[in-house]
């Protein structure tokens, strides 16, 4: 689907409820987050909101996250859902969630997975790198690898780089890895695995880096550009960012950061069904 203009503004500002929400929990446990990707995007070069976005991202250091797993359900009270694949085995993304209850955002792959989607804020937990190259480099391998193995389990509509016929040869790679997957392996196989990778360097005290496991293949950041947070008004309120939010963009997006991309160019992820309750 797409959104009408109007219906993109009241997803976003349902979004917004929920990361005040969660702003609120974690001021009160003294537990650390900050805004994260096309999030510190929007509140640094549109005081908001990306006109066109429908999502909110947030990053914890790995300890913070695990707390809030702990304490974000009672908290945060039964208008909210905290998710995440450890404790509901139909959702393929390997981070958190928290949702608004009674609402729906059904894509075509968390429909096939049984995973029941509502309208949700996405929480990364950041992990330590390896101090020493080469086991970093294993260490982020494994976890691409095990991220990519979750969605292959939940799902054979995965979306593949290429068009035409080589994309139609790797979508039917992706069916054929989908039953394969089913075969071998179950949703607590694939979080232990990914747990066991992303957290490899835990204890290494000579590591100044700190990365998004679930997405690996992204470079990680030194810790100092991350923590500890600052504060940025979005969407005029404030809320945690990273410590160093130009160099955290720059890295992130390159030099030209401030640049708005082509109108081709500015995707979101629209779903197949949207309910934002009464």
């Amino acid at each position: 689907m797409q959104y009408e203009q109007n219906t993109l503004r009241r997803l976003q500002i349902a979004e917004l409820g929920i990361l005040e929400a969660i702003d609120r929990v974690c001021r009160e446990n003294g537990i650390m987050y900050f805004i994260d990707s096309g999030t510190v995007l929007g509140a640094r070069r549109h005081g908001g909101f990306i006109p066109w976005d429908d999502d909110i991202d947030l990053g914890m250091p790995r300890d913070d996250f695990e707390r809030f797993l702990e304490v974000a359900p009672e908290a945060l009270g039964e208008r909210f859902c905290v998710t995440c694949s450890r404790t509901n085995p139909h959702q393929a993304a390997l981070f958190g969630k928290v949702m608004l209850a009674g609402t729906r955002f059904v894509t075509d792959e968390t429909e096939e997975a049984g995973f029941k989607q509502g309208v949700f804020v996405d929480i990364f937990p950041y992990d330590t790198v390896c101090s020493e190259p080469d086991a970093a480099k294993r260490q982020r391998k494994r976890c691409m690898m095990w991220q990519s193995l979750s969605y292959l389990y939940h799902s054979k509509h995965i979306v593949v780089p290429h068009q035409g016929v080589l994309g139609a040869v790797e979508k039917f790679a992706c069916r054929i890895a989908h039953y394969m997957v089913r075969a071998v392996l179950s949703p607590e196989r694939i979080n232990c695995g990914f747990d066991e990778a992303a957290m490899t360097a835990r204890d290494d005290r000579k590591s100044d880096m700190l990365m998004v496991s679930s997405y690996a293949a992204t470079e990680p950041f030194p810790k100092s550009m991350l923590l500890p947070p600052g504060t940025i008004r979005f969407e005029g309120i404030e809320f945690f960012a990273p410590a160093d939010v130009e160099g955290y963009l720059r890295a992130q997006y390159g030099e030209t950061w401030s640049q708005l991309p082509p109108e081709d160019q500015r995707r979101n992820h629209a779903p197949k069904e949207l309910y934002l309750g009464e």
